[in-house]
This record gives structure tokens, C-alpha cells and sequence, in this order.
């Protein structure tokens, strides 16, 4: 992993070989020298309809770094999309850059033409480096910017149905496993109570679950202690794994599960909200070896979808009743990819791979165009 000299790298940030170009429809490059814009946008499949991604905002080493992130991060949002079940292809874009130096208003004007010169193909949202108030911004000279504030007609922050989505995963996974969609008497680990695990965390003690967390920010573990005194507080994250759960839902950083934490966890369940959770993809990678420890993983990439579920909702005309509904559909889907694992005999992230291959396979055969 490489970071630059002044800021840490974005979880999941890789550095090998990226993707051939050949497995995605349209690479854009775009290049605003007045206000020092420079990006790439992706669009890796569009077989279910117009690719929707979040802008990264980060001071890529080199244009090859962020090359290598934005496709391989494209590439997975058609996976999202296509397991949480909603009509959209997968997209990314990168503005390369420190966002503290660098972002300007006219800098996010800029990068919205370009999202606008595609005619809706890409419809972006917020990333790491990226927030609300800069899709307001976007906005400006864009119609394809969500994610936005409510006051400008979005849907504002995105945790509430992230944490809601993953609580379905995991009522999901406890069917799976125990035999009834609850968590009451169960304990349940989380790591990480920013934003997506505080919530979590109020709908596990709400169905009866004993919470145990930890986090570093001792703010973060305080404001939720004072809104549930019930909660259980551990020092780090290595006693959390060690420790005696159900459950354990890494809702921080990602790469939470290297081959030393899968080798000491005892929860019988992994599901959290935290993004590309597995250190070592593909066949022999940590998915098959939490399979040979008989634990039960929910890909982060489906229970955590509730949040690019709230941001396609607001292409309609936000509603959040509706868009709750759709977040409310990861359970079914959770047992649909856990039992699809059992029956191919592999582990749950191949077997959502799978599935989200055949629906991109029995989506349109052309790219999608805009629609007059």
C-alpha cells in the first residue's frame, strides 16, 4: 500500500497491476487547467442500467495509482449495484488531488461538467474526500450529482440506511446460522462507532443483543455510552476479536480481517458496514478461510449497500420510506447469497459474485444510452 508523505491511504487502495481498460465501456480523463482539475471517470458495466459511484477525492503517488484505483473501484460498484438488486451499472471517479488544498468551488464546477458532458451514464455521489456539501456543489452544473443535502432536494447523510441495511444482514445471517432472524441474546462485537456503527449499534440493543465495542475515538465510545449505558466497552480491536461473540461487525477501516484475526476470531458470524473488509481476495483468499473456520461472512459489499440504495432513491425524487424498503430487501438478499454459498459449496463472497455476474449477464447486451 502507499500512501503520500502527508496523508494515509483510503482502505482498500491498491497498488498492484490495474484492470485492463478492456473490461470496462469508458474511461474519461478530464483536465480543467484554470482550476487545476485533474480526474478519471469509469464506467465499468452498464448492462442494468446507468453506472452510479462515488467521487474519490485523494493525492494519488502517480496517474497510474488512480488509474488502478478507479477501475478497480468501477468494477466493484457494478458488483454492488447488481447484488443489492437495484437498476443501476457500476461507476467511480477519482479527482486526483489533496482535497485540503486543492478543492474549490470552481474545481467541483469543473468536475460536474464533465460528469454532465456524459448525458447521465455516470451519476456520482460522495467518496472518500467527498462529502454532502460538495455534491451541492457538483450539483451546480450537473443533473447527475446525489447524494446531496437535503436542502437542495438530496437525500443527505447516507449512514442511517447503511446501519439499517447492515442490521438486515445480520437479522439475515442469524437465520442463517441460529435458525430465527433476531440477534436478542446474542453478542455482538462492533468495531468502529462513528457514523454507520452508533446506529448499528442502537438496533442491535433495540432487539435485545448484548453490544460490545471499542473504537479509538474515546468520543465516539462516550457519546454512544451515554445513549446506551448498557453497552459493553473493550480497550482495541485485538481484544475485541479475542473476545467471547456471536458477532463481529468491523464497521472502521478496511482490510479488518487478515489472516490473524480470522485465526482467533470465536464470533460464528462476521457482518459490518466497513468497505473491502477481506485482506486477500479470490479462491484460497480470506472469504475460504473464514469458510474452513466455520464462520459465516456477509460480503460487506451487499450489507452495506443501504447507502447507494438511498443515493439511486434520490434520482427519483427522494423518499425515504421507499428507500428504507429497498434497504430492507438486503435481508432477502443476504439469504439468497448465504444460500447459494451452501449449495455451490463455497464461500458466501464467491457465491455473491456469482449472482451478481448472472444478473449483469441477463441485463442489456448494449451499453446504456441516455434516454431522450
Amino acid at each position: 500500500m502507499t500512501a503520500s508523505p502527508t496523508t494515509t491511504a483510503p482502505a482498500g487502495l491498491s497498488t498492484a497491476p490495474h484492470l485492463s481498460l478492456a473490461e470496462h465501456e469508458q474511461v474519461v480523463h478530464c483536465s480543467d487547467p484554470k482550476s487545476g482539475l485533474r480526474a478519471i471517470i469509469a464506467i465499468h458495466n452498464s448492462a442494468l442500467g446507468p453506472a452510479l459511484g462515488g467521487t474519490r477525492f485523494y493525492p494519488y503517488a502517480s496517474d497510474d495509482e488512480a488509474l488502478a484505483d478507479v477501475l478497480r473501484l468501477s468494477r466493484g460498484m457494478s458488483y454492488k449495484n447488481a447484488v443489492a438488486g437495484i437498476p443501476h451499472g457500476g461507476g467511480k471517479a477519482v479527482i486526483i488531488g489533496d482535497p485540503a488544498t486543492l478543492k474549490t468551488p470552481e474545481l467541483l464546477r469543473a468536475y460536474g461538467r464533465f460528469v454532465e458532458s456524459l448525458g447521465g451514464r455516470y451519476v456520482t455521489a460522495c467518496d472518500v474526500g467527498t462529502y454532502v456539501q460538495d455534491m451541492d456543489v457538483v450539483a451546480e452544473t450537473t443533473r447527475f450529482a446525489t447524494g446531496r443535502s437535503p436542502e437542495k432536494g438530496g437525500a443527505g447523510d447516507s449512514s442511517v440506511l447503511t446501519a439499517f441495511g447492515v442490521f438486515q444482514g445480520m437479522r439475515a445471517a442469524a437465520q442463517h446460522v441460529w435458525g430465527e432472524p433476531t440477534l436478542r441474546g446474542r453478542r455482538v462485537g462492533i468495531a468502529g462507532v462513528g457514523k454507520v456503527g452508533r446506529i448499528l449499534a442502537g438496533h442491535l440493543v433495540e432487539d435485545g443483543a448484548q453490544v460490545v465495542v471499542t473504537d479509538v475515538n474515546a468520543d465516539a465510545v462516550a457519546a454512544l455510552e451515554a445513549k446506551h449505558p448498557e453497552i459493553e466497552i473493550l480497550g482495541d480491536v485485538a481484544a475485541l476479536v479475542r473476545a467471547d461473540l456471536d458477532v463481529y461487525a468491523p464497521c472502521a477501516l478496511g482490510g479488518a480481517l487478515d489472516d490473524d484475526t480470522v485465526d482467533v476470531l470465536k464470533a460464528r458470524i462476521v457482518c459490518g458496514g466497513a468497505n473491502n473488509q477481506l485482506v486477500t481476495e479470490g479462491d484460497g483468499g480470506t472469504a475460504d478461510r473464514l469458510v474452513s473456520r466455520g464462520i459465516t461472512y456477509c460480503p460487506d459489499f451487499l450489507v452495506n449497500a443501504g447507502g447507494v440504495i438511498q443515493v439511486s432513491d434520490e434520482l427519483l425524487g427522494f423518499d425515504f420510506d421507499r428507500a428504507k424498503v429497498g434497504a430492507t430487501a438486503i435481508l432477502e438478499h443476504t439469504l439468497e447469497v448465504l444460500r447459494t454459498a451452501d449449495e455451490r459449496g463455497e464461500s458466501p463472497a464467491a457465491a455473491a459474485d456469482h449472482i451478481a455476474e448472472k444478473r449483469m449477464a441477463a441485463g442489456s447486451s448494449t451499453i446504456w444510452l441516455p434516454q431522450r
